[in-house]
């Protein structure tokens, strides 16, 4: 029914006798599970988390976004941390810039104005 102790001593003294190979073979398929869950999950992740860091970065003014409660609006106003969105007319709502879920229709960058416009000079042919 239980073993003897000279029994129980003989097999552990085997087991241990397998050396660094042992251990190795038996932490195998824990590795390979980690490897495999690295590049199907985590890895994966990382990629999708740089890219929505990259398209809130890179959110403008006149931007169509969709919130990730479902609601779809233009963006009016981009702050450090938090946009405003027109999601009907008149109604704006400010958000945080990382509930964005998607951007739908960018806008063209905005050219600036020029600084001060000068009075057209007269010409001394026009006489």
């Amino acid at each position: 029914m239980f073993a003897t102790p000279a029994y129980a001593q003989s097999a552990g003294a085997a087991a241990a006798d397998g050396g660094f190979m042992a251990v190795l073979i038996n932490f195998l398929p824990f590795i390979l599970i980690f490897v495999l869950f690295w590049f199907l999950l985590i890895r994966p992740q990382q990629k999708r988390m740089k890219a929505h860091q990259a398209m809130v970065a890179g959110l403008k003014r006149g931007d169509t976004v969709v919130l990730s409660n479902g609601m779809v609006g233009k963006v009016t106003r981009v702050e450090e941390s938090e946009a405003m969105v027109e999601i009907a007319q008149g109604v704006n709502t400010t958000v945080v810039r990382s509930m964005i879920a998607e951007v739908r229709a960018r806008t063209e960058v905005a050219k600036e104005a020029p600084a001060a416009k000068t009075a057209p000079s007269k010409s001394r042919s026009a006489r």
